[in-house]
Formats: C-alpha cells, sequence, structure tokens
C-alpha cells in the first residue's frame, strides 16, 4: 500500500495525491491553480471575495508554497453553476491562459438530483483537462448546504466520488468536516454560513484550512513520485460526458439569424457574469437562428432575467420543443442559464433551429430572448 493510499480519512482522499504537482515543486518550476467552480468558488459571503473567501486564502497559501518560483491563480468560479456548465465554459475559462498544474473543482452545492448529468459533467471537466491539459493534477472540493450536512453520503458527493474514483483524484469534503465540528458542539451552520449555503469569512477560514491540511500532507516536495499515468484515461463510466464541450461565439456559431439583433453591453441588472456579453437580442416571436454543432451534446448559454420568455428548438426542422426557463431568480436579476438540448442516438452533426414564440410565463414582463454561446461537443 502506497503512502497515498494509507493516508485517507472521512474527510480527505488522497488517492493518487498531487503527483505532477510535486515535481513542480521539487524543481522550482512556477505553476498555475485554476478554481472551477460555483458562487461559492467565487467567494460569494466574505467580506473580500479575493482575500478571505477559500480560494483566495488556498491562492495565498499556494504562493507562498511556490514562492521561490511563483504561482498564478485563475478564478473560474461562475455563480449559480454546475458541473455541466463547467465542462462547456472549460476551455474559455480555465485554459485562457494556457497549460495549467492544478485544477480544484467544486460543484456539489450546485450539481442537482439527475445523476446521470452530474456523471457527464463532472467526467467532462476531468477528461478535458487530462487531453488539454495532461500534467494537471486535478482535486474535488465538496462544500457544505443543508443538503451536504450528512451522517451518511449525500448523493451529490457521491456521484463526484465514482468519477473520482474512476479517474484516482483526491478528494476533500468540507462539508463531512463541518458535519462533524456541529455535531461535536464546536460550531453551529448557521453561525459559519448565514444564508446556510454561502460562508462568512469564519466558514471560510474553515474551509481554507482543510485544504491547507490536504496540500500539506500531499505536497511532500518528492520529484520521484510517478504522474505519467495521469496521461492514461480509462474508459469512460458515461460515453455521452462532455469532454469535448466548447463554447461557441455567436457571431460565427448562428451566423444565421432573422429578427435578432447582436448586443455588446450587458443587460441590467445583472449577476453570476464577469466575462464578454456580446449577444444575440430580440424580443420579436418571428425571430430565428439555426446553426450546425458537432458532437454528442448541445444547447445554448442564454441571459434571462425579468423579461424573459419562451423559445422552443427542433433537431429536424419540423418537430419543435419549448423551454421556459423563467423562474423565482429571473424576477430581480438577469444570469447566465443554459439549456441543453436532447440529441438522438450517436450522430455527429446536428442542423438546430431555435425560435421565439412571443409567449411568457406569467411573471415575467416581456418575451425576451438573449442568446450568450452556443454549446457544441
Amino acid at each position: 500500500m502506497s503512502k497515498f493510499e494509507e493516508q485517507t480519512s472521512g474527510y480527505v482522499k488522497l488517492r493518487r495525491g498531487l503527483p505532477n504537482l510535486n515535481k513542480k515543486l521539487a524543481g522550482k518550476a512556477p505553476i498555475a491553480v485554476a478554481f472551477l467552480g460555483g458562487s461559492i468558488t467565487e467567494g460569494y459571503g466574505a467580506s473580500e471575495p479575493d482575500k478571505t473567501s477559500w480560494r483566495a486564502l488556498t491562492e495565498h497559501f499556494l504562493k507562498e508554497r511556490f514562492s521561490a518560483a511563483g504561482a498564478t491563480c485563475i478564478n473560474a468560479g461562475v455563480g449559480g453553476t454546475n458541473s455541466t456548465f463547467g465542462a462547456f465554459r472549460f476551455k474559455e475559462h480555465v485554459l485562457h491562459r494556457g497549460e495549467i498544474d492544478l485544477l480544484f473543482v467544486e460543484f456539489s452545492v450546485n450539481d442537482g438530483g439527475d445523476r446521470g448529468e452530474s456523471i457527464r459533467g463532472m467526467e467532462g471537466i476531468v477528461r478535458q483537462c487530462r487531453r488539454l491539459s495532461p500534467d494537471a493534477d486535478i482535486c474535488f472540493v465538496y462544500t457544505a448546504a443543508e443538503k451536504n450536512l450528512s451522517a451518511e453520503m449525500p448523493f451529490n458527493i457521491a456521484v463526484h466520488e465514482e468519477v473520482a474514483d474512476r479517474y484516482d483524484l483526491p478528494s476533500v469534503n468540507l462539508a463531512a468536516r463541518i458535519y462533524a465540528r456541529i455535531e461535536a458542539g464546536q460550531a453551529r451552520w448557521e453561525e459559519l454560513a448565514p444564508d446556510l449555503v454561502h460562508p462568512n469569512d469564519a466558514g471560510y477560514a474553515l474551509y481554507a484550512e482543510d485544504v491547507r491540511e490536504f496540500l500539506n500532507t500531499a505536497l511532500i516536495g518528492d520529484s520521484s513520485i510517478d504522474g505519467s499515468s495521469n496521461m492514461d484515461l480509462p474508459s469512460p463510466l458515461d460515453d455521452r460526458n462532455y469532454e469535448h464541450g466548447v463554447m461557441l461565439n455567436v457571431r460565427e456559431a448562428a451566423a444565421s439569424h432573422v429578427g435578432f439583433t447582436i448586443e455588446e453591453t450587458v443587460p441590467e441588472p445583472l449577476i453570476n457574469w464577469r466575462y464578454g456579453a456580446e449577444h444575440l437580442c430580440t424580443d420579436s416571436e418571428l425571430a430565428l437562428l439555426s446553426f450546425t454543432v458537432s458532437g454528442k451534446s448541445a444547447g445554448l448559454l442564454l441571459f434571462c432575467g425579468p423579461d424573459s420568455g419562451i423559445f422552443e428548438y427542433s433537431l429536424d426542422g419540423l418537430t419543435f420543443h419549448q423551454v421556459n426557463l423563467f423562474d423565482d431568480w429571473c424576477v430581480g436579476a438577469f444570469r447566465p442559464v443554459i439549456a441543453m438540448f436532447s440529441l438522438a442516438g450517436d450522430q455527429q452533426i446536428s442542423h438546430i433551429t431555435v425560435r421565439n414564440t412571443g409567449l411568457k410565463d406569467e411573471r415575467s414582463k416581456g418575451t425576451g430572448l438573449r442568446v450568450l454561446r452556443v454549446f457544441s461537443g
């Protein structure tokens, strides 16, 4: 049994650890670290997200540990988003500066109850990272919410652990550590996270402490650790995972459109988005766009908000399926929302038509449709 296999607790599973990062530590080479996740990765709830969130505190620790060569850290957190979206935005948001050395992945709170979709998202992120940045180590981080605070293994964490086991990835179960502190009378969740999801500075400090403990165990500076098998990918858990998922610019991907205008300014008020805002916009029920994607999956990234309407899509130009994405969050602000389309079988090329219906949810103020990106993969 290896040292890493021995050092497994209820909170941390080291598995293969961080072999490639250890080589960097031994060789004094600079590193690039990315944090991919939702609002907890962004640092929502912290007094200063870029100073007091678990991401920022972990970044500070890594910069101290790799001070001889330096560390560059990438905040790829987007509030309210799941691992499906994470897989499609991985290349644009994580690898925009080039290959990385370490990837933290945090979606255990935002992933929903669909096991298959969560597998496809998490596995897609892992396989895409292994393919496009093969020297990167990957670590899953499981944060707390009421659904993740349990003596039993919570559903979303169990699903993510299936992927971690498959690819021999380390994982840090922050939710289990919080639960243990609560059971021992050492903490109250409502005091660490007033909205029961997003930690305050005290809660983030505990998260960072546990991640730092993992890193101190995993980073032993042993350059003899073999990380070469990072290149080897086992057969997938789900062959429809989003390994090849990408976001395409609407100006290029949806070149054929009628009744839309190209807008470069963000709709207001806007939350959970700090990237490029160029998008196709319409409120006409005659508006239509068509595009072609390659791969086993397709979808759209939309700005949804107070005046969003109902749209429909077709895979054959004849049969249309209505999509109403309006929810309680739309009432107050615009935000990025994904819509995935059900492709048939193993087809590799899909011609998709999207059109506005002029219909709306009873809570909406309009029939708007704003298309930010096209998903292909």
